[in-house]
């Protein structure tokens, strides 16, 4: 294939003063039409492209990732696919993490599963370009023909039998043209990619070594802690610091939010600063212990500026808006209100979910050291770009001046996409002229944190002659959800008469992304119903998908987002890996099948009754991701979706009373445990179609699964999370 990358646009070189090639390139097409390229080594930084390669005399390998690693392995399987095309022993690749580069490159986020999906193809032919040259060099040097040489494991050889390493040519290599054709491996060829490989950072991990924000130091740093409003319409009114104050370790105690206020109110990216809206009190002390203990000693008073908002609130508003009218139509197909008006029998049920925190295993933490040269930021986030511009127009500085190190993150699940916290710590380093750590408590993080959005869908189905002829889904959500492609998910196009609604109910308590958004609650709720469905036309659960997938295949204009063919095969898969509908006595199985972040998953839930309440024992999982980079990995993030989706699908109860949320650590608020934990069977497609996302396609579908089967289990048509809490209410739980 030719080479989609130009010299200014994709790649550059440069011989190592030490010896070896420096390689530079940009992951995700973005970079800017105006970067000029470095003439020599001393010119080559960071500020001139945001990942590369180097290669040593040696031969090993050095490969900078630049996405934020977040759990969802990246930090290994980006390095891979670069690997495979550059045809070196992985043995011989070492990862390292890159800091962000605001200057020049954009896309460093961890977020939406979209990692691997945008960078699989720049990735292949980076490793590919790169090798090329140093056939190329390696040909020159023997005077052959490039074509007539072979590569394997970094071993370079010609049609004599002669052999060179990467590292005896490396210097050569530095100083040729780009290469316009390359070529591309067949993915028959494939020797990593597809076989599973250890997290590059699993050493560490399992060792204690410094990783993660919390583990960040440096000489003179101190520790600060933000006591923040108790409850989400509060502001500050007044506080003593005296007791505080007199605590060991505590150095002092200061306020912040002036600034971080004024960034907000002049219309910069609100995404960023969700609760910089009022002054809060900082302790600064030399360990953390002694800031979490000073904060303890702090006596404030607050007042009220708006709404202190509790669940029930929150419950008889979202109804009422979803029995309203002033909804706004996503998608409409055909007639709907015909075909309800028309149909012999109309379903409709309600489903409802209520906030969720993230709860993310490393609290929130980042560290600051404003000074006059520049701004250095080093930590956990989802989104350092983001961050970095944020910090800069507060501070009123030069985005240049913004530089930002990431860490591996104790999880994120959509947490640190925004960048609250470190605007804190940016802004208490400027106030105190001082490097500083911020640290919250899981305390913090539970109460004062962002939110998976309260939500209610109704939903209601046309049957006409034993056909189901119309379909109608309203959303009503806290500060909104719903977005432009959901409508254009499975059932679009499947069904001819198609409307999707939504309403926003305004909050201040803040809400963002969380684990799958949109769609975690959203799948429970289709594909729940969607087995009600099939109980009312009288056919079977899987037949009623295949037919309606059927459909989608025959309708030019169906306008969708997703495969039905590929659709289908994972709900084939499923039925044929998990013994559906040929179960033991007392095995009860529900099904359901999704698709989102461009990934097709279907799953079964084996539930059996213990003491009169259900236990979920097995989940059988199909998923159509594409190519599947690194095995190992994916096996661990398909699991670990399902298990999420499994414990707060069945326990995670979370709520405000006068804005103060309900729970604010484990003891109130129930993930799931071990011992809870069922057999989860992943089964993935083989394909050779470009790998799409898998962080979080498998947490959305088992919800459903899972409630399908309680209801085989029970009778008992489960509408609202927790599903525990409400199997044996006294109140009516259908609806």
């Amino acid at each position: 294939m030719k080479n989609s990358f130009s010299r200014r646009s994709f790649l550059k070189t440069s011989a190592l003063a030490s010896g070896g090639m420096l390689i530079g390139f940009n992951l995700f097409n973005a970079c800017k039409s105006d970067v000029e390229l470095p003439l020599d080594l001393s010119q080559l930084n960071y500020k001139d492209f945001n990942a590369y390669i180097k290669i040593s005399p040696e031969g090993k390998v050095t490969i900078y990732s630049v996405n934020p690693e977040i759990g969802q392995g990246v930090k290994t399987a980006m390095p891979m696919i670069i690997a495979e095309e550059l045809d070196v022993a992985w043995d011989d690749v070492y990862v390292v993490q890159a800091p962000l580069d605001t200057e020049n490159f954009s896309g460093q986020v961890a977020g939406g599963s979209q990692s691997i999906r945008r960078s699989w193809q720049p990735l292949r032919e980076t490793g590919a370009t790169a090798k090329q040259m140093l056939v190329n060099a390696a040909a020159a040097r023997w005077g052959v023909a490039a074509n007539t040489c072979t590569v394997k494991s970094g071993i370079i050889s010609n049609a004599n039998g002669e052999t060179l390493g990467y590292g005896d040519v490396v210097e050569d290599a530095a100083v040729l043209e780009i290469p316009e054709d390359i070529t591309l491996k067949d993915s028959k060829d494939f020797n990593i990619i597809g076989r599973g490989k250890r997290n590059v950072d699993i050493d560490k991990i399992t060792s204690g070594k410094p990783l993660y924000g919390l583990d960040y130091k440096v000489e003179g740093m101190v520790y600060a802690s933000v006591l923040r409003p108790p409850a989400f319409g509060q502001v500050l009114a007044s506080f003593d610091a005296s007791k505080a104050k007199a605590l060991p370790g505590v150095i002092d105690v200061i306020t912040i939010g002036e600034k971080a206020r004024a960034l907000l109110n002049a219309g910069k990216p609100n995404w960023s600063v969700k609760l910089s809206t009022t002054d809060k009190v900082v302790v600064v002390g030399t360990t953390t212990w002694d800031v979490i203990k000073g904060k303890k000693a702090i006596a404030a008073t607050w007042k009220t500026d708006s709404d202190l908002e509790s669940t029930e609130d929150h419950d008889a508003k979202l109804l009422d808006l979803l029995h309203g009218k002033k909804f706004r139509t996503r998608r409409k197909d055909g007639n709907t209100k015909k075909a309800f008006a028309n149909a012999d029998k109309v379903i409709e049920r309600v489903y409802e979910s209520t906030f969720l925190p993230h709860n993310t295993m490393e609290p929130m933490n980042f560290f600051a050291n404003v000074t006059e040269d520049k701004v250095h930021l080093v930590g956990p986030t989802q989104t350092p770009e983001a961050a970095a511009n944020a910090v800069a127009s507060m501070l009123g500085r030069p985005v240049e001046d913004v530089h930002v190190d990431l860490t591996r993150m104790g999880g994120g699940f959509g947490r640190r996409l925004y960048n609250d916290y470190v605007l804190e710590a940016a802004e208490i380093s400027e106030a105190i002229k001082k490097p500083v750590k911020m640290v919250s408590t899981r305390e913090d993080d539970m109460t004062t944190g962002v939110y998976r959005p309260a939500s209610k869908y109704k939903i209601a189905a046309a049957i006409k002659d034993g056909k189901l002829t119309g379909y109608h889904l309203k959303e009503a959500c806290v500060n909104g959800n719903m977005y432009g492609l959901i409508p254009n998910f499975f059932p679009a196009g499947a069904i001819e008469n198609y409307q999707v609604d939504s309403a926003q109910l305004k909050s201040n308590i803040t809400v963002g992304a969380w684990r799958a958004p949109y769609t975690n609650f959203l799948a429970s709720a289709e594909q729940s119903f969607f087995d009600e469905i099939a109980e009312e036309l009288g056919i079977d659960r899987v037949q009623l998908h295949m037919d309606l997938l059927d459909n989608v295949k025959k309708n030019p204009d169906a306008n969708i987002e997703y495969s039905p063919e590929r659709l289908q095969g994972v709900l084939k898969k499923v039925v044929d890996t998990s013994n559906w509908g040929k179960t033991e006595d007392g095995v009860y199985q529900g099904l359901s099948v999704y698709y989102c972040h461009n990934t097709h998953v279907a799953e079964v839930a084996d539930v059996i009754m213990e003491n009169g309440y259900p236990v979920v024992k097995k989940v059988t999982c199909a998923i159509d991701c594409g190519i599947v980079v690194n095995p190992l990995g994916a096996m661990n993030q398909a699991r670990g979706g399902v298990l999420d989706g499994i414990g707060h699908a069945l326990y995670a109860d979370f709520g405000f009373k006068n804005g103060v949320p309900l729970a604010n650590n484990f003891n109130g608020y129930q993930l799931i445990r071990m011992a809870q934990t069922p057999k989860v069977e992943v089964h993935f497609i083989d394909s050779n179609i470009a790998p799409t996302g898998l962080g979080e396609p498998t947490l959305p579908p088992v919800g459903a699964a899972v409630a399908n089967a309680i209801y085989k289990a029970t009778g008992k048509r489960l509408t609202k999370f927790p599903y525990l809490k409400y199997l044996n209410a006294e109140t009516e739980i259908i609806g």
